[in-house]
């Protein structure tokens, strides 16, 4: 089984964009993909419409946007940093947010990265492209807690 991405973007055409630009740069990974906060935390903790899904395997890194309805971005990764289960789960912000005081608290949440969307679409599937190598191909993860090393 392939390392899994869990993409949390309400934009439509964002969402489209990203994974237009993860197939066309060679990332063939699985894409879950969620559109509000609420949804994403289901999806992690395999709560409503994730009931049933194995908690054991979570995504090999989350794309997170801030500005999300239901549960803010913030939110979700103030939650992801908060369960052992995720707590070293590989978090990357996605936003066209500016705010230098999203990036401080993104960071001060625990984020491990903190991109902003570029407007154009080569600028956006390069940065797709990179984000998806070092995160799938070269990024180090944490062993899984209990596991041996």
């Amino acid at each position: 089984m392939g390392k899994l991405i869990l993409l949390v973007e309400d934009n439509a055409s964002d969402e489209k964009l990203t994974l237009l630009a993860f197939r066309g740069c060679g990332v063939a990974n699985e894409v879950a993909v969620a559109r509000d906060g609420a949804a994403a935390l289901d999806y992690l903790f395999a709560t409503g419409l994730h009931a049933g899904r194995d908690v054991g395997i979570q995504p090999a890194v989350v794309l997170l946007d801030l500005k999300l309805p239901k549960v803010d971005g913030l939110d979700v990764l103030r939650r992801i940093r908060s369960d052992e289960r995720t707590k070293l789960l590989p978090v990357v912000v996605l936003t066209a947010s500016r705010e230098d005081e999203d990036v401080l608290k993104s960071f001060s949440l625990g984020a491990n990265a903190y991109v902003r969307k570029p407007v154009e679409f080569a600028e956006f599937a390069q940065a797709a492209k990179t984000l998806g190598l070092f995160w799938l191909l070269l990024n180090e993860p944490p062993p899984t807690l209990g596991s041996k090393p």
